[in-house]
C-alpha cells in the first residue's frame, strides 16, 4: 500500500508508543476488510501450541496473512489490530513472540495501530490469543 493511502504516526502530546504500533493510522481507502478475530487453528481445526503463547503467535499471524491474501490484500493494508491474550502472565511472550513476526512483516517499522486486551479466557481454553485485523483497500 502506498503512502498515500495509508499514513502512520505519533501525534505531538501523545506519549510514545509502549511497543510496536502507531498511535494514529490516517486511511484513503475505497473499501474496509474486517477480519474475524483469528486464534491458533490451523487449516483441519486443530487447536496449534496447546496453551503455549510461542507456538500460538505465529499461527495467528499466519491465518491473519492467509485472510488477507483471499481479499487480495497484505499487511501493508492493515490499519489496526485489537489483541486479546489471555493472562497478564503470558503478555511479555506475546510481546516478544510478535516482535519475532513484525520485524519480518514490517521491516521498515511501519506497524499499525494495536489494542491489546488482557482476559480471563476465549473459546476454548487452549487458545491463549485472538487478534482482529482491520485493513484498507485502496
Amino acid at each position: 500500500m502506498t503512502d498515500s493511502v495509508r499514513t502512520l504516526s505519533n501525534p505531538e502530546g501523545v506519549h510514545r508508543p509502549l511497543g510496536r504500533y502507531h498511535h494514529l493510522a490516517r486511511v484513503k481507502a475505497s473499501e474496509l476488510l474486517f477480519v474475524a478475530g483469528q486464534v491458533s487453528v490451523d487449516i483441519e481445526g486443530n487447536i496449534v501450541g496447546g496453551g503455549a503463547m510461542a507456538a500460538q503467535v505465529p499461527q495467528v499471524y499466519k491465518n491473519i496473512d492467509n485472510a488477507l491474501k483471499s481479499a487480495g490484500a497484505s499487511f501493508d493494508n492493515v490499519v489496526e489490530f485489537t489483541t486479546y491474550v489471555v493472562g497478564r502472565e503470558r503478555v511479555q511472550e506475546y510481546l516478544d513472540a510478535r516482535t519475532e513476526i513484525f520485524e519480518e512483516l514490517f521491516p521498515n517499522g511501519d506497524y499499525p495501530p494495536n489494542t491489546l486486551l488482557v482476559i480471563s479466557g476465549l473459546v476454548d481454553e487452549a487458545i491463549v490469543l485472538e487478534i482482529a485485523t482491520t485493513a484498507a483497500l485502496p
